[in-house]
């Protein structure tokens, strides 16, 4: 026997089959999504602001299940156009998030980009796939960021 034999359980990995998913899925949305002007992440995270009003900063990541540090990243060019808003919280340190008339009017126009993608993807994937692929993310979410 090999002694790289005992990896061969490895090719069954649910972290590596979750991420190449979620990257090829996250592909398809950016194709569909660029003429836009915006990354499928931004507009999620204008369609989660504008669904539930402001949030903090930490809220709206672990809405997202997102790392507070990629979402700041994602937020950069969001506030440098003007599409999101910052203000401090109760307490200073916190950073409350809310999106602004012309966020809205960025993630409405992006609409038409993310129903095609959403579109095109069911058409590829059918039915029983996407439905995997809800009860799959409602499954995880307990492994959220920052839990054990």
């Amino acid at each position: 026997m090999r002694p790289d034999a005992d990896l061969r359980e490895c090719l069954a990995c649910s972290c590596f089959a979750a991420r190449r998913a979620a990257r090829l899925v996250t592909q398809h949305y950016e194709r569909h999504m660029r003429a836009s002007g915006l990354h499928v992440a931004q507009f999620t995270a204008l369609t989660m602001l504008t669904l539930a009003g402001p949030l903090p900063l930490s809220q709206l990541a672990e809405q997202l299940s997102v790392e507070r540090t990629t979402l700041t990243r994602n937020l950069r060019s969001l506030l440098a156009k003007g599409w999101v808003k910052e203000s401090a919280g109760n307490d200073r340190r916190m950073r409350v998030l809310a999106i602004t008339a012309q966020g809205k009017a960025a993630a409405h126009a992006a609409l038409p980009y993310w129903r095609a993608a959403q579109k095109s993807i069911a058409r590829q994937l059918g039915r029983e796939a996407i439905a995997a692929l809800a009860v799959a993310s409602e499954a995880t979410a307990g492994l959220g960021v920052g839990r054990r």
